[in-house]
């Protein structure tokens, strides 16, 4: 109990308010996870398995494999714009048939067949 009452005494503790969302809770988390993990590695006192995970991060293989994540991430969104695009474009496409067809004088096929 003593060595919380000096963390709040010497300012180290901080409050946070309540998460409004998981996603928060979780940001929350693993922002004091880290500074704790910063704190035993400053003194010295980290587990093997969180100077590994750090070392870890810092390794070509990992930064290699998390530029890798992010183009692909970058090609399903442009795939998905592209898709988008399609779609408005087939859409435009089908508008402008239809005008032409109302401005030659035929109407759409349907609609002759619901006037008998």
């Amino acid at each position: 109990m003593a060595k919380g009452k000096a963390a709040k005494r010497s300012g180290e503790q901080r409050m946070m308010r309540p998460a409004l969302t998981p996603e928060a809770r979780e940001n929350q988390l693993i922002s004091l996870a880290s500074d704790l993990a910063e704190k035993q590695l400053r003194e010295g006192t980290a587990s093997s398995q969180v100077i590994t995970h750090y070392l870890k991060l810092g390794s070509t293989k990992e930064r290699i494999e998390k530029e890798i994540l992010e183009k692909q991430k970058e090609l399903i969104e442009a795939k998905t714009q592209n898709l988008q695009s399609a779609k408005r474009i087939e859409e435009l496409y089908s508008n402008a048939l239809n005008a032409m067809r109302r401005y030659s004088g035929h109407e759409n096929d349907e609609d002759d067949e619901e006037n008998y």
